[in-house]
Protein backbone atom coordinates (compact mmCIF):
# COMPACT_ATOMS: atom_id res chain seq x y z
CA UNK A 1 0.00 0.00 0.00
CA UNK A 2 1.51 3.49 -1.04
CA UNK A 3 1.52 6.20 1.36
CA UNK A 4 -1.83 8.22 -0.46
CA UNK A 5 -3.40 4.92 -0.13
CA UNK A 6 -2.62 4.97 3.50
CA UNK A 7 -3.99 8.02 3.83
CA UNK A 8 -7.01 7.37 1.93
CA UNK A 9 -7.56 4.28 4.68
CA UNK A 10 -7.52 6.88 7.50
CA UNK A 11 -9.45 9.47 5.97
CA UNK A 12 -11.25 10.89 8.42
CA UNK A 13 -13.25 13.97 7.93
CA UNK A 14 -10.09 16.37 8.86
CA UNK A 15 -7.14 15.25 7.65
CA UNK A 16 -3.93 17.44 8.18
CA UNK A 17 -0.41 16.79 6.66
CA UNK A 18 2.14 18.34 8.48
CA UNK A 19 6.05 18.10 9.51
CA UNK A 20 9.26 20.06 8.33
CA UNK A 21 9.08 22.19 5.21
CA UNK A 22 10.13 20.67 2.29
CA UNK A 23 9.26 16.88 3.21
CA UNK A 24 6.59 16.67 0.93
CA UNK A 25 3.61 17.86 2.51
CA UNK A 26 1.65 19.72 -0.19
CA UNK A 27 2.24 16.84 -2.76
CA UNK A 28 1.01 14.11 -0.59
CA UNK A 29 -2.05 16.26 0.65
CA UNK A 30 -2.77 17.38 -2.81
CA UNK A 31 -2.59 13.71 -4.29
CA UNK A 32 -4.85 12.67 -0.96
CA UNK A 33 -7.60 15.34 -2.17
CA UNK A 34 -7.58 14.06 -5.68
CA UNK A 35 -8.18 10.98 -4.81
CA UNK A 36 -10.49 10.94 -2.27
CA UNK A 37 -12.77 13.51 -4.71
CA UNK A 38 -11.79 10.87 -7.87
CA UNK A 39 -13.31 8.47 -5.12
CA UNK A 40 -17.06 10.34 -5.00
CA UNK A 41 -16.49 12.57 -2.21
CA UNK A 42 -16.87 16.33 -1.80
CA UNK A 43 -13.19 17.67 -0.78
CA UNK A 44 -11.52 20.95 0.59
CA UNK A 45 -8.01 21.34 0.27
CA UNK A 46 -6.93 24.23 2.70
CA UNK A 47 -3.00 25.66 2.88
CA UNK A 48 -2.56 26.95 6.28
CA UNK A 49 1.05 28.29 4.85
CA UNK A 50 1.42 32.07 4.55
CA UNK A 51 4.24 31.07 1.41
CA UNK A 52 1.65 28.61 0.24
CA UNK A 53 2.19 27.02 -3.73
CA UNK A 54 -0.86 25.22 -4.32
CA UNK A 55 -1.26 27.27 -7.28
CA UNK A 56 1.72 25.80 -8.45
CA UNK A 57 0.95 22.28 -7.96
CA UNK A 58 -2.41 21.87 -8.89
CA UNK A 59 -2.34 24.48 -11.82
CA UNK A 60 -5.02 26.95 -10.96
CA UNK A 61 -4.93 30.34 -9.36
CA UNK A 62 -6.15 29.44 -5.40
CA UNK A 63 -6.90 32.79 -3.52
CA UNK A 64 -8.94 33.07 0.65
CA UNK A 65 -11.89 31.94 -1.37
CA UNK A 66 -12.58 27.96 -2.31
CA UNK A 67 -11.92 27.51 -6.24
CA UNK A 68 -12.92 24.52 -8.20
CA UNK A 69 -9.67 22.85 -9.60
CA UNK A 70 -10.06 21.96 -13.09
CA UNK A 71 -10.18 18.63 -13.97
CA UNK A 72 -10.85 17.04 -11.03
CA UNK A 73 -14.97 17.04 -10.04
CA UNK A 74 -15.45 17.27 -6.36
CA UNK A 75 -12.51 19.39 -5.58
CA UNK A 76 -12.28 23.06 -4.27
CA UNK A 77 -9.11 24.63 -2.80
CA UNK A 78 -8.05 27.64 -0.66
CA UNK A 79 -5.32 29.27 1.26
CA UNK A 80 -6.10 30.53 4.39
CA UNK A 81 -4.74 34.16 3.94
CA UNK A 82 -3.53 36.19 7.17
CA UNK A 83 -3.69 39.46 5.56
CA UNK A 84 -6.80 39.05 3.74
CA UNK A 85 -8.10 37.86 7.06
CA UNK A 86 -7.01 40.40 9.30
CA UNK A 87 -7.81 43.33 6.94
CA UNK A 88 -11.51 42.08 6.72
CA UNK A 89 -11.00 41.65 10.92
CA UNK A 90 -10.18 45.25 11.06
CA UNK A 91 -12.92 46.53 9.01
CA UNK A 92 -15.38 44.73 11.10
CA UNK A 93 -13.71 46.15 14.21
CA UNK A 94 -13.82 50.11 12.64
CA UNK A 95 -16.46 50.11 10.38
CA UNK A 96 -19.18 51.28 13.64
CA UNK A 97 -16.53 53.97 14.35
CA UNK A 98 -16.61 55.54 10.99
CA UNK A 99 -18.83 58.68 10.80
CA UNK A 100 -18.33 58.65 14.56
CA UNK A 101 -15.22 59.26 15.81
CA UNK A 102 -12.46 61.70 13.72
CA UNK A 103 -10.78 60.28 11.36
CA UNK A 104 -7.15 60.77 12.97
CA UNK A 105 -8.92 58.70 15.59
CA UNK A 106 -10.14 55.77 13.13
CA UNK A 107 -6.80 56.47 11.62
CA UNK A 108 -5.02 55.34 14.85
CA UNK A 109 -7.08 52.40 15.49
CA UNK A 110 -6.83 50.81 12.27
CA UNK A 111 -2.86 51.66 12.98
CA UNK A 112 -3.01 49.23 16.21
CA UNK A 113 -4.76 46.24 14.68
CA UNK A 114 -2.42 46.21 11.94
CA UNK A 115 0.26 44.60 13.58
CA UNK A 116 1.31 40.72 13.27
CA UNK A 117 -0.80 39.99 16.61
CA UNK A 118 -3.70 40.62 14.74
CA UNK A 119 -2.94 38.71 11.46
CA UNK A 120 -2.30 35.70 13.65
CA UNK A 121 -5.43 35.96 15.03
CA UNK A 122 -7.56 36.67 11.96
CA UNK A 123 -5.80 33.58 10.53
CA UNK A 124 -6.97 31.30 13.52
CA UNK A 125 -10.01 32.64 13.61
CA UNK A 126 -10.48 31.59 9.46
CA UNK A 127 -8.84 27.89 10.35
CA UNK A 128 -11.45 27.80 13.44
CA UNK A 129 -14.27 28.04 11.18
CA UNK A 130 -13.13 25.42 8.84
CA UNK A 131 -13.45 23.10 11.86
CA UNK A 132 -16.50 24.12 13.48
CA UNK A 133 -18.65 26.38 11.81
CA UNK A 134 -20.95 23.72 9.04
CA UNK A 135 -22.11 26.67 7.29
CA UNK A 136 -18.79 26.49 5.88
CA UNK A 137 -17.66 23.17 5.60
CA UNK A 138 -21.46 21.61 5.91
CA UNK A 139 -21.34 20.37 2.44
CA UNK A 140 -17.98 18.80 2.35
CA UNK A 141 -17.10 15.08 3.28
CA UNK A 142 -13.17 15.71 4.10
CA UNK A 143 -11.28 18.93 4.48
CA UNK A 144 -7.56 17.90 3.81
CA UNK A 145 -5.32 20.71 5.37
CA UNK A 146 -1.75 21.43 3.86
CA UNK A 147 -0.16 23.05 6.49
CA UNK A 148 2.93 25.47 7.41
CA UNK A 149 6.10 23.91 7.99
CA UNK A 150 6.24 22.37 11.94
CA UNK A 151 6.86 25.21 13.96
CA UNK A 152 3.86 27.45 12.55
CA UNK A 153 1.88 24.38 12.64
CA UNK A 154 2.04 23.76 16.50
CA UNK A 155 1.49 27.38 17.10
CA UNK A 156 -1.96 27.34 15.14
CA UNK A 157 -3.10 24.01 16.95
CA UNK A 158 -2.20 25.55 20.07
CA UNK A 159 -4.43 28.56 19.80
CA UNK A 160 -7.72 26.49 19.40
CA UNK A 161 -6.68 25.42 23.67
CA UNK A 162 -5.24 28.77 24.43
CA UNK A 163 -7.89 30.64 23.91
CA UNK A 164 -10.53 29.03 24.42
CA UNK A 165 -8.81 28.68 28.28
CA UNK A 166 -7.96 32.47 27.99
CA UNK A 167 -12.05 33.03 27.53
CA UNK A 168 -13.02 30.66 30.36
CA UNK A 169 -10.91 32.34 32.55
CA UNK A 170 -11.03 36.21 31.44
CA UNK A 171 -15.15 36.44 30.55
CA UNK A 172 -14.68 39.99 30.03
CA UNK A 173 -12.26 38.65 26.88
CA UNK A 174 -9.81 41.35 27.47
CA UNK A 175 -6.68 40.97 24.53
CA UNK A 176 -5.97 40.96 21.19
CA UNK A 177 -9.51 39.75 20.52
CA UNK A 178 -11.28 42.51 21.79
CA UNK A 179 -15.11 42.78 20.97
CA UNK A 180 -14.37 40.01 19.50
CA UNK A 181 -14.06 37.62 22.24
CA UNK A 182 -17.05 38.85 23.56
CA UNK A 183 -19.39 37.93 21.20
CA UNK A 184 -21.57 35.13 22.03
CA UNK A 185 -20.69 31.64 21.18
CA UNK A 186 -17.12 32.72 20.73
CA UNK A 187 -15.91 30.42 23.70
CA UNK A 188 -18.43 27.78 22.56
CA UNK A 189 -16.64 28.13 19.11
CA UNK A 190 -13.63 27.43 20.30
CA UNK A 191 -14.55 24.46 22.45
CA UNK A 192 -15.99 23.27 19.21
CA UNK A 193 -12.78 22.95 17.29
CA UNK A 194 -10.79 21.77 20.75
CA UNK A 195 -13.54 18.53 20.28
CA UNK A 196 -13.06 18.83 16.31
CA UNK A 197 -9.13 18.31 16.99
CA UNK A 198 -8.82 15.81 19.73
CA UNK A 199 -11.73 13.30 18.00
CA UNK A 200 -9.97 10.56 16.60
CA UNK A 201 -12.79 9.20 14.82
CA UNK A 202 -12.99 13.51 13.07
CA UNK A 203 -9.34 14.26 12.67
CA UNK A 204 -5.91 12.84 11.80
CA UNK A 205 -2.41 13.73 11.48
CA UNK A 206 -0.25 12.56 8.96
CA UNK A 207 3.20 13.28 9.89
CA UNK A 208 5.50 13.91 6.88
CA UNK A 209 9.21 13.18 7.34
CA UNK A 210 12.31 12.45 5.06
CA UNK A 211 14.72 9.61 6.07
CA UNK A 212 16.78 12.19 7.48
CA UNK A 213 17.75 12.06 11.30
CA UNK A 214 17.22 15.93 12.02
CA UNK A 215 13.63 15.44 10.11
CA UNK A 216 12.57 12.10 12.18
CA UNK A 217 13.79 13.75 15.28
CA UNK A 218 11.63 16.90 14.96
CA UNK A 219 8.89 14.51 13.45
CA UNK A 220 9.28 13.25 16.98
CA UNK A 221 8.83 15.95 18.57
CA UNK A 222 6.16 17.36 17.14
CA UNK A 223 4.01 13.82 17.65
CA UNK A 224 5.09 14.31 21.18
CA UNK A 225 3.55 18.09 21.09
CA UNK A 226 0.49 16.45 19.16
CA UNK A 227 -0.27 14.16 21.69
CA UNK A 228 0.08 16.12 24.23
CA UNK A 229 -2.87 19.05 22.88
CA UNK A 230 -5.08 15.59 22.33
CA UNK A 231 -4.19 15.02 18.49
CA UNK A 232 -3.25 11.30 19.14
CA UNK A 233 -4.69 9.85 15.76
CA UNK A 234 -1.17 9.52 14.12
CA UNK A 235 0.50 8.63 10.95
CA UNK A 236 3.88 8.86 9.54
CA UNK A 237 4.89 9.21 6.01
CA UNK A 238 8.35 8.69 5.08
CA UNK A 239 9.16 10.56 1.77
CA UNK A 240 11.90 10.89 -0.41
CA UNK A 241 13.17 6.98 -0.29
CA UNK A 242 16.15 6.57 -2.39
CA UNK A 243 17.50 3.39 -3.31
CA UNK A 244 20.84 3.59 -5.39
CA UNK A 245 20.92 1.95 -8.75
CA UNK A 246 24.55 0.46 -8.38
CA UNK A 247 27.89 1.12 -6.09
CA UNK A 248 29.34 3.02 -9.05
CA UNK A 249 27.94 6.53 -7.64
CA UNK A 250 29.98 6.87 -4.28
CA UNK A 251 27.22 9.70 -3.28
CA UNK A 252 24.30 8.26 -4.81
CA UNK A 253 25.44 5.47 -2.32
CA UNK A 254 26.24 7.55 0.77
CA UNK A 255 22.72 9.46 0.20
CA UNK A 256 21.49 5.94 0.77
CA UNK A 257 23.22 4.81 3.43
CA UNK A 258 22.44 7.96 5.54
CA UNK A 259 18.20 7.11 4.69
CA UNK A 260 18.91 3.83 5.50
CA UNK A 261 20.35 4.39 8.72
CA UNK A 262 18.21 7.04 9.88
CA UNK A 263 15.30 4.88 9.29
CA UNK A 264 16.17 1.80 11.06
CA UNK A 265 17.11 4.33 14.89
CA UNK A 266 13.80 5.20 13.89
CA UNK A 267 12.43 7.41 16.87
CA UNK A 268 10.32 5.26 19.25
CA UNK A 269 6.74 7.26 19.16
CA UNK A 270 7.21 7.20 15.53
CA UNK A 271 7.83 3.64 15.08
CA UNK A 272 4.93 2.62 17.11
CA UNK A 273 3.26 4.56 14.58
CA UNK A 274 1.11 2.94 11.31
CA UNK A 275 3.53 3.51 8.35
CA UNK A 276 4.13 4.08 4.76
CA UNK A 277 6.87 5.03 2.52
CA UNK A 278 7.41 6.57 -0.79
CA UNK A 279 10.33 6.66 -2.92
CA UNK A 280 12.58 9.47 -4.12
CA UNK A 281 11.43 10.77 -7.50
CA UNK A 282 13.23 12.37 -11.10
CA UNK A 283 11.42 15.39 -10.93
CA UNK A 284 8.65 17.58 -8.95
CA UNK A 285 5.09 17.16 -9.05
CA UNK A 286 3.04 19.53 -10.63
CA UNK A 287 -0.57 19.21 -12.36
CA UNK A 288 -3.24 17.10 -11.81
CA UNK A 289 -2.21 13.93 -13.39
CA UNK A 290 0.94 13.54 -11.64
CA UNK A 291 -0.81 13.82 -8.36
CA UNK A 292 -3.34 10.93 -9.72
CA UNK A 293 -0.29 8.77 -10.28
CA UNK A 294 1.49 9.68 -7.22
CA UNK A 295 -1.91 7.63 -5.68
CA UNK A 296 -1.30 4.89 -7.94
CA UNK A 297 2.25 4.59 -7.95
CA UNK A 298 5.12 6.97 -7.16
CA UNK A 299 7.33 5.60 -9.89
CA UNK A 300 4.53 6.34 -12.58
CA UNK A 301 4.20 9.98 -10.97
CA UNK A 302 7.78 10.60 -11.75
CA UNK A 303 7.68 9.46 -15.62
CA UNK A 304 4.96 11.66 -16.42
CA UNK A 305 7.63 15.06 -16.59
CA UNK A 306 9.46 15.18 -19.69
CA UNK A 307 13.76 15.55 -19.51
CA UNK A 308 15.80 18.31 -19.65
CA UNK A 309 17.45 19.65 -22.33
CA UNK A 310 21.16 20.08 -22.35
CA UNK A 311 22.84 22.91 -21.20
CA UNK A 312 25.97 24.61 -20.81
CA UNK A 313 28.23 24.34 -17.99
CA UNK A 314 29.00 27.58 -15.82
CA UNK A 315 31.21 28.12 -12.27
CA UNK A 316 29.43 29.98 -9.58
CA UNK A 317 30.86 30.43 -6.35
CA UNK A 318 30.92 29.04 -3.06
CA UNK A 319 29.15 30.51 0.14
CA UNK A 320 32.03 31.31 1.45
CA UNK A 321 32.80 34.14 -0.76
CA UNK A 322 29.48 35.92 0.06
CA UNK A 323 31.91 35.97 3.74
CA UNK A 324 34.12 38.19 2.57
CA UNK A 325 32.68 41.74 2.65
CA UNK A 326 30.60 40.71 5.57
CA UNK A 327 33.87 40.13 7.41
CA UNK A 328 35.31 43.49 5.89
CA UNK A 329 32.37 45.33 7.11
CA UNK A 330 33.15 43.80 10.48
CA UNK A 331 29.53 43.99 11.89
CA UNK A 332 25.66 44.07 11.06
CA UNK A 333 22.93 41.74 10.33
CA UNK A 334 22.67 38.65 8.44
CA UNK A 335 19.41 37.33 7.82
CA UNK A 336 19.38 33.86 6.66
CA UNK A 337 15.33 33.61 4.86
CA UNK A 338 13.56 30.90 2.80
CA UNK A 339 10.77 28.31 2.86
CA UNK A 340 10.40 25.79 5.46
CA UNK A 341 13.14 22.98 4.30
CA UNK A 342 15.40 24.52 1.89
CA UNK A 343 18.21 24.09 4.56
CA UNK A 344 18.63 27.81 6.01
CA UNK A 345 19.74 26.46 9.42
CA UNK A 346 22.58 25.03 7.82
CA UNK A 347 23.36 27.76 5.79
CA UNK A 348 23.44 30.14 8.81
CA UNK A 349 25.77 27.62 10.71
CA UNK A 350 28.13 27.48 8.12
CA UNK A 351 28.44 31.01 7.32
CA UNK A 352 28.84 31.71 10.66
CA UNK A 353 31.32 28.90 11.06
CA UNK A 354 33.33 30.50 8.27
CA UNK A 355 33.75 33.68 9.59
CA UNK A 356 34.36 32.90 13.34
CA UNK A 357 37.54 30.44 11.66
CA UNK A 358 38.42 33.79 9.93
CA UNK A 359 38.74 35.22 13.89
CA UNK A 360 35.76 37.19 13.48
CA UNK A 361 33.43 37.13 16.87
CA UNK A 362 29.80 36.18 15.76
CA UNK A 363 26.83 36.05 17.22
CA UNK A 364 24.55 33.18 16.29
CA UNK A 365 20.81 33.17 16.84
CA UNK A 366 17.31 31.73 15.42
CA UNK A 367 13.72 33.07 15.74
CA UNK A 368 12.27 29.51 14.06
CA UNK A 369 10.02 28.11 17.06
CA UNK A 370 11.55 24.56 15.49
CA UNK A 371 15.46 25.79 16.24
CA UNK A 372 18.13 23.04 15.30
CA UNK A 373 21.48 25.38 15.53
CA UNK A 374 22.96 23.59 18.18
CA UNK A 375 22.44 20.29 16.76
CA UNK A 376 23.84 21.44 13.64
CA UNK A 377 26.85 23.17 15.14
CA UNK A 378 27.48 19.74 17.09
CA UNK A 379 30.00 21.80 18.90
CA UNK A 380 31.35 24.72 20.46
CA UNK A 381 33.32 27.38 17.79
CA UNK A 382 36.21 29.43 18.67
CA UNK A 383 34.62 32.86 18.87
CA UNK A 384 30.77 31.56 18.35
CA UNK A 385 28.42 32.33 20.33
CA UNK A 386 25.04 30.82 20.01
CA UNK A 387 21.51 31.96 20.90
CA UNK A 388 17.65 31.34 20.53
CA UNK A 389 14.47 33.72 20.65
CA UNK A 390 12.66 31.48 22.70
CA UNK A 391 8.83 32.53 22.69
CA UNK A 392 8.23 30.71 26.34
CA UNK A 393 11.42 32.55 27.85
CA UNK A 394 10.73 35.74 25.70
CA UNK A 395 6.87 35.89 26.80
CA UNK A 396 7.79 35.30 30.63
CA UNK A 397 10.35 38.35 30.38
CA UNK A 398 8.00 40.40 28.59
CA UNK A 399 5.34 40.05 31.10
CA UNK A 400 7.68 40.40 34.35
CA UNK A 401 8.65 43.41 32.52
CA UNK A 402 5.17 45.10 31.81
CA UNK A 403 4.32 44.03 35.23
CA UNK A 404 7.20 45.74 36.80
CA UNK A 405 6.68 48.76 34.69
CA UNK A 406 3.36 49.74 33.20
CA UNK A 407 2.10 48.17 35.95
CA UNK A 408 3.77 49.45 38.89
CA UNK A 409 1.44 52.22 40.36
CA UNK A 410 -2.02 50.25 39.15
CA UNK A 411 -4.20 49.30 42.05
CA UNK A 412 -5.64 46.11 42.19
CA UNK A 413 -8.62 46.47 39.80
CA UNK A 414 -6.09 48.01 37.29
CA UNK A 415 -3.16 45.41 37.56
CA UNK A 416 -6.08 42.73 37.13
CA UNK A 417 -6.84 44.09 34.17
CA UNK A 418 -3.17 44.11 32.98
CA UNK A 419 -2.24 40.69 33.93
CA UNK A 420 -5.61 39.32 32.29
CA UNK A 421 -4.21 41.21 28.62
CA UNK A 422 -1.13 40.12 29.39
CA UNK A 423 -2.47 36.26 29.91
CA UNK A 424 -3.55 36.73 26.15
CA UNK A 425 -2.11 34.20 23.54
CA UNK A 426 -0.99 37.43 21.48
CA UNK A 427 1.55 38.32 24.25
CA UNK A 428 3.78 35.35 22.43
CA UNK A 429 4.19 37.84 19.36
CA UNK A 430 4.65 40.86 20.96
CA UNK A 431 7.70 39.03 22.94
CA UNK A 432 9.37 38.04 20.59
CA UNK A 433 9.30 40.97 18.24
CA UNK A 434 10.63 42.90 21.33
CA UNK A 435 13.65 40.21 21.34
CA UNK A 436 13.45 40.45 17.61
CA UNK A 437 14.52 44.42 17.49
CA UNK A 438 17.57 43.55 20.14
CA UNK A 439 19.06 41.16 18.09
CA UNK A 440 18.40 43.41 14.38
CA UNK A 441 20.47 46.44 16.93
CA UNK A 442 22.78 43.93 18.33
CA UNK A 443 24.28 44.35 14.36
CA UNK A 444 25.16 47.89 14.70
CA UNK A 445 28.29 46.52 17.79
CA UNK A 446 29.35 43.20 15.45
CA UNK A 447 28.15 40.68 13.34
CA UNK A 448 24.77 38.72 13.82
CA UNK A 449 23.80 35.92 11.72
CA UNK A 450 20.10 34.94 12.40
CA UNK A 451 18.59 31.65 11.36
CA UNK A 452 14.99 32.63 10.80
CA UNK A 453 11.61 30.77 10.98
CA UNK A 454 9.68 29.58 7.60
CA UNK A 455 9.01 32.65 5.43
CA UNK A 456 5.52 33.53 6.24
CA UNK A 457 6.57 33.32 9.79
CA UNK A 458 9.00 35.88 9.31
CA UNK A 459 6.75 37.96 6.87
CA UNK A 460 4.42 38.50 9.92
CA UNK A 461 7.26 39.30 11.92
CA UNK A 462 8.61 42.19 9.75
CA UNK A 463 4.92 42.96 9.33
CA UNK A 464 4.76 43.99 13.29
CA UNK A 465 8.79 45.56 12.51
CA UNK A 466 7.11 47.72 10.18
CA UNK A 467 3.61 48.73 12.31
CA UNK A 468 5.95 49.57 14.80
CA UNK A 469 7.93 51.79 12.71
CA UNK A 470 4.98 53.02 11.11
CA UNK A 471 3.52 54.11 14.87
CA UNK A 472 6.63 55.46 16.09
CA UNK A 473 7.14 58.23 12.96
CA UNK A 474 3.34 59.16 13.18
CA UNK A 475 4.14 59.89 17.48
CA UNK A 476 7.55 60.70 18.09
CA UNK A 477 8.01 64.42 18.86
CA UNK A 478 12.14 63.92 17.44
CA UNK A 479 13.17 65.22 13.96
CA UNK A 480 12.15 62.12 11.24
CA UNK A 481 16.14 61.71 11.27
CA UNK A 482 17.02 61.10 14.46
CA UNK A 483 14.81 58.42 14.47
CA UNK A 484 15.93 54.67 14.04
CA UNK A 485 13.75 52.04 14.02
CA UNK A 486 14.16 48.55 13.50
CA UNK A 487 12.41 48.43 10.06
CA UNK A 488 15.37 51.29 8.93
CA UNK A 489 17.88 49.32 10.00
CA UNK A 490 16.62 46.25 7.97
CA UNK A 491 16.43 48.66 5.26
CA UNK A 492 19.62 49.74 5.44
CA UNK A 493 21.99 47.77 3.25
CA UNK A 494 25.01 48.79 5.38
CA UNK A 495 23.65 47.33 8.33
CA UNK A 496 21.64 44.13 6.96
CA UNK A 497 22.35 41.72 4.32
CA UNK A 498 19.71 39.00 3.60
CA UNK A 499 20.42 35.70 2.08
CA UNK A 500 17.36 34.35 0.08
CA UNK A 501 18.06 29.94 0.21
CA UNK A 502 16.35 28.28 -2.34
CA UNK A 503 16.07 24.93 -3.59
CA UNK A 504 17.03 24.14 -7.20
CA UNK A 505 13.71 23.09 -7.67
CA UNK A 506 11.25 25.05 -9.28
CA UNK A 507 8.50 25.79 -6.38
CA UNK A 508 10.89 26.71 -4.04
CA UNK A 509 12.51 29.02 -6.38
CA UNK A 510 8.78 30.67 -7.32
CA UNK A 511 8.53 30.77 -3.87
CA UNK A 512 11.76 32.55 -3.45
CA UNK A 513 11.07 35.01 -6.28
CA UNK A 514 8.39 35.30 -4.02
CA UNK A 515 10.11 36.94 -0.75
CA UNK A 516 12.25 38.61 -2.82
CA UNK A 517 9.36 41.01 -3.75
CA UNK A 518 7.75 41.20 -0.66
CA UNK A 519 10.74 42.45 1.09
CA UNK A 520 11.66 44.57 -2.02
CA UNK A 521 7.95 46.10 -1.19
CA UNK A 522 9.14 46.51 2.72
CA UNK A 523 12.09 48.79 1.07
CA UNK A 524 15.04 46.19 2.02
CA UNK A 525 16.68 44.77 -0.70
CA UNK A 526 18.15 41.06 -0.90
CA UNK A 527 21.55 40.84 -0.68
CA UNK A 528 22.56 37.64 -2.36
CA UNK A 529 20.82 34.17 -3.07
CA UNK A 530 22.42 30.69 -2.34
CA UNK A 531 20.99 27.58 -3.93
CA UNK A 532 21.53 25.03 -1.68
CA UNK A 533 21.90 21.21 -2.06
CA UNK A 534 22.28 21.40 -5.41
CA UNK A 535 22.71 17.75 -7.17
CA UNK A 536 24.41 19.34 -9.81
CA UNK A 537 27.15 21.02 -8.56
CA UNK A 538 28.24 17.50 -7.22
CA UNK A 539 29.44 14.34 -8.86
CA UNK A 540 26.36 12.11 -9.44
CA UNK A 541 26.20 9.46 -12.12
CA UNK A 542 23.52 7.67 -10.54
CA UNK A 543 20.52 7.86 -13.20
CA UNK A 544 17.95 8.97 -10.76
CA UNK A 545 19.93 11.46 -9.19
CA UNK A 546 21.55 12.64 -12.89
CA UNK A 547 18.22 13.25 -13.78
CA UNK A 548 17.37 15.47 -10.68
CA UNK A 549 20.30 17.23 -11.48
CA UNK A 550 19.99 17.93 -14.91
CA UNK A 551 16.71 19.83 -14.06
CA UNK A 552 18.52 21.82 -11.69
CA UNK A 553 20.59 24.18 -14.16
CA UNK A 554 18.34 25.96 -16.05
CA UNK A 555 17.18 27.20 -12.43
CA UNK A 556 20.21 28.03 -10.93
CA UNK A 557 21.34 29.68 -14.61
CA UNK A 558 17.39 31.71 -13.82
CA UNK A 559 18.79 32.42 -10.40
CA UNK A 560 22.16 33.90 -11.04
CA UNK A 561 21.24 35.90 -14.29
CA UNK A 562 18.04 37.16 -13.27
CA UNK A 563 16.80 36.89 -10.00
CA UNK A 564 19.73 37.68 -7.54
CA UNK A 565 22.31 40.50 -7.20
CA UNK A 566 24.92 37.74 -6.41
CA UNK A 567 24.01 34.21 -6.03
CA UNK A 568 26.14 31.22 -4.25
CA UNK A 569 25.84 27.02 -4.68
CA UNK A 570 26.06 24.92 -2.21
CA UNK A 571 26.89 21.33 -3.65
CA UNK A 572 25.26 18.01 -1.92
CA UNK A 573 27.78 16.83 0.33
CA UNK A 574 28.18 12.80 0.91
CA UNK A 575 27.95 12.98 4.98
CA UNK A 576 25.24 15.22 6.52
CA UNK A 577 26.93 18.71 7.43
CA UNK A 578 26.82 18.47 10.65
CA UNK A 579 29.92 19.51 12.93
CA UNK A 580 32.66 22.21 12.53
CA UNK A 581 34.39 20.54 10.32
CA UNK A 582 31.79 19.56 7.72
CA UNK A 583 30.03 23.08 7.78
CA UNK A 584 33.57 24.76 6.89
CA UNK A 585 33.63 22.04 4.04
CA UNK A 586 30.20 23.10 2.92
CA UNK A 587 30.76 26.97 3.14
CA UNK A 588 33.74 25.95 0.57
CA UNK A 589 32.02 23.29 -1.47
CA UNK A 590 31.10 26.01 -4.93
CA UNK A 591 31.29 24.04 -8.10
CA UNK A 592 30.80 24.00 -11.48
CA UNK A 593 27.61 22.86 -12.80
CA UNK A 594 27.51 20.93 -15.19
CA UNK A 595 25.66 18.26 -17.44
CA UNK A 596 25.91 14.72 -15.96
Amino acid sequence: MNAVQQALGAATRFLFFTGKGGVGKTSHACATAVALADAGHQVLLVSTDPASNLSEVLDVQVGPAAVEVRGVPGLRAMNIDPEASAAALRERAVAPMRGILPDDAVRQVEEQLSGACTVEVAAFDEFAALLADEARVGGYDHVVFDTAPTGHTLRLLQLPAAWSGFLEANPRGAGCLGPLGRQEGQRERYEAVVAALTDPARTTVVLVSRPEAGALAEAERTSDELRELGLANQRLLLNGVFRASGPQDALAAAIERRGREAMEALPAGLAALPRAEAPLRPHNLVGVAALRALARDPDEAGALVPGTAAFTAVDLPPLADLADEIERAGHGLVMVMGKGGVGKTTVAAALAVELAGRGVPVHLSTTDPAAHVAETLGAEVPGLKVSRIDPAVETQSYIERVLATAGKDLDADGRALLEEDLRSPCTEEVAVFHAFSRIVNEGRRGVVILDTAPTGHTLLLLDATGAYHREVLRTSRLDPDRVATPMMRLQDPEHTRVLVVTLPETTPVLEAERLQADLRRAGIEPYAWVVNQSLAASQVSDPLLASRAAAEVPLILRVRDELAARAAVVPVLAEAPIGPGRLRELAAGGGQVANT
